[in-house]
């Protein structure tokens, strides 16, 4: 009934080396603190292409082999580790394309399980940046459906929607982003869509925007530090917990027969004081 999530605040800068030294340390302390999953920020093993990181970006003078190595030396981490884990990087495409900015999902046997594209991307990011991906993606893991999205996706609620449509019963939203206003949104959507929500963002961000879980009734369950430090939040995901009753086993289910509309068909009758919207 329960899962384990580690969320992590990890430091996100220009060194895809060092950063993903900071992932690997994270998630051993992920694994030590019994997370059977840890969700990482965007872009947290690449780096961003954000104010001045753009000019270390710009061209993609990027290491794309060392970039490989890393990653592949944190999915036999995970093995190890038998650790579920989500972590942002940039994806290579063939020839001049530029790249996708994407969430690589990595299995407990170290297998790729899955990557999600950043499908709604910026102005800048499609000048100068990125391709945008073209589909959701959605696994399962410790008998949870868990869907992603990154950064400015979460101005979009119909992915949120998308996410709860294909029964979903969390999302994994990573960004690089210091916005306040980007957690309060998902604390909307997690509200709205009764599906817990994880909000992973870098360390040097974290005053203003730190790492943490909503729960699916739409307030924080658990939140890392806010003093700018590498740290996770850990929560329980359960669905017993009393504190969720309500927006598990009732406003869930009903809201999503509510969405159909079957439920108000015999109400629907034709009145015409009804049809009248012309007076009082």
């Amino acid at each position: 009934m329960s899962f384990r999530l580690a969320v992590a605040q990890s430091l996100v800068g220009l060194d895809q080396h060092a950063n993903a030294a900071a992932v690997r340390d994270l998630m051993r302390q992920a694994r030590a603190a019994g997370a059977d999953l840890a969700h990482f920020p965007e872009g947290a093993v690449s780096g961003y292409p954000s104010g001045a990181g753009k000019a270390h970006f710009k061209g993609w003078s990027v290491d794309w082999e060392g970039l490989r190595r890393e990653l592949e030396d944190i999915a036999k981490l995970a093995a190890e580790l038998e650790l579920w884990v989500v972590v942002g990087a940039n994806h290579r495409l063939s020839g001049e394309t530029r790249p996708h900015n994407s969430l690589y999902v990595i299995s407990p046997q170290g297998e790729l399980a899955g990557r999600y594209d950043k499908r709604l991307i910026s102005g800048s990011e499609l000048a100068d940046f990125y391709t945008p991906g073209r589909d959701p993606l959605v696994f399962e893991a410790g008998g949870f459906r868990f869907g992603l999205a990154l950064c400015i996706e979460v101005n979009f609620p119909e992915l949120f929607l998308e996410y709860a449509a294909l029964g979903a019963d969390v999302v994994l939203f990573s960004t690089y982003s210091e916005d306040p206003i980007f957690g309060v949104l998902a604390q909307a959507y997690a509200a709205a869509t009764n599906c817990w929500v994880s909000l992973s963002a870098p360390a040097q961000f974290s005053r203003v925007l730190s790492s943490g879980v909503i729960g699916p009734h739409g307030y924080w369950l658990s939140q890392a530090c806010r003093d700018g430090q590498p740290a996770l939040a850990i929560t329980d995901l359960d669905r017993s917990d009393p504190a969720l009753d309500m927006a598990l086993n009732k406003a869930r289910p009903w809201r999503a027969k509510a969405r159909t509309g079957d439920i108000y068909g015999a109400r629907n009758l034709d009145d015409r004081r009804s049809r009248d919207q012309s007076r009082f």
